[in-house]
Order: structure tokens, then C-alpha cells, then sequence
């Protein structure tokens, strides 16, 4: 009789242990998600702005075509890019890049940099680099937080059982990380 209780309470110990291994692997899959859902808002966000910029820089530096067609492509190219980290952040890199390019115009064209409607795009791009930024990191931790619960005994057990994968990281790549060369 008291082997069957034992039996009984180490059954129950297991499945509670399990049970709260499942929830915790779903709480992070979950955060991971929301987490790429918050990045995707934001660039979003950002590909909204970048007509009304290039439709201001137009009237004051048309001869810069080439600059303003490369921040069309980028954003054409971020608009298509697949839903993974990989590709979006490839994207992003090269919309920073054009967006780089088209702040620089500003300093080229005082009548442009002294543009309201410039200066507002502006400011309000550089808050939304700053919470693009933001969700970077936010889903960066989130993604080691589900990576290291997906890798750690015992819950990669359980993981494994139900075929869940590490996530890949939100990373610039090399060019990103260096300034551009701009040239007038």
C-alpha cells in the first residue's frame, strides 16, 4: 500500500514537472513571437515614413535621382523581404544604409535641412531607429532566453519531444557596422 502511494505522488511530481517545463517552453516561444511582432511593427513604421521623405527631398535636390531611387529599392526590397530574422535584418541594413545616405542630403542642401516638413520625417525616422533598436535587443533577449531554456537538462527533453528549434538572432552584418562613405 505504501509503495502505490509513493508510486502515485512521484507520477504526480513527474507530470507537475512536466506540465510546468511545457508551460514555461510555451511562455518563451510566445515571448520570442511577440517579441519579432514588435520588430515588424516598427519596420513597418519606418517603411510608411520613407515616401513622404523622398517625395521632400525631391523638390530640393532633384538631381540626386540615383540617391533617391537607392531609398526606393531599399524600402521595394524591405517590403518583400521573407518574414525570417536573416532576411529582414539584411533588408533593414540596407534601408539604413539609404537612409544614411538621404540624411546626408540634408547637409548638402541647407534649404532642404532647413525644412519643416524634412526636419519632422527626420526626427520622427530617428525615434523609430531608436525603438527598431529597441525590439532588436527586446527579441535578441527573448531569443537567448528560449534558446537557453530549449538547451537546458531537463527541459530539452521535453523540447525536443515536441521538435522545438533554436531561434536565430536579429544580427547587422558587417557593412552595417561601419559608417558609409558618402561622396557629393
Amino acid at each position: 500500500m505504501i509503495a502505490l502511494i509513493i508510486v502515485i505522488v512521484l507520477v504526480v511530481v513527474v507530470l507537475l514537472v512536466g506540465v510546468t517545463m511545457y508551460n514555461g517552453l510555451i511562455r518563451s516561444k510566445n515571448q520570442v513571437e511577440n517579441a519579432w511582432s514588435q520588430i515588424d511593427v516598427q519596420l513597418k513604421r519606418r517603411l510608411d515614413l520613407i515616401p513622404n521623405l523622398v517625395e521632400t527631398v525631391k523638390g530640393y535636390a532633384a538631381h540626386e535621382r540615383q540617391t533617391l531611387e537607392g531609398v526606393i529599392q531599399a524600402r521595394n526590397a524591405a517590403i518583400s523581404a521573407p518574414d525570417t530574422p536573416e532576411a529582414q535584418a539584411s533588408a533593414d541594413n540596407m534601408m539604413t544604409g539609404a537612409l544614411r545616405q538621404i540624411f546626408a542630403l540634408g547637409e548638402a542642401y541647407p534649404d532642404l535641412k532647413a525644412n519643416q516638413n524634412f526636419l519632422s520625417l527626420q526626427e520622427e525616422l530617428s525615434a523609430t531607429e531608436g525603438r527598431v533598436a529597441y525590439a532588436r535587443q527586446f527579441y535578441n533577449d527573448s531569443v537567448l532566453s528560449y534558446n537557453n531554456k530549449i538547451e537546458s537538462v531537463p527541459t530539452n527533453i521535453v523540447a525536443s519531444m515536441l521538435k522545438y528549434s533554436q531561434r536565430e538572432y536579429f544580427e547587422a552584418d558587417e557593412a552595417a557596422r561601419t559608417a558609409p562613405d558618402i561622396e557629393f
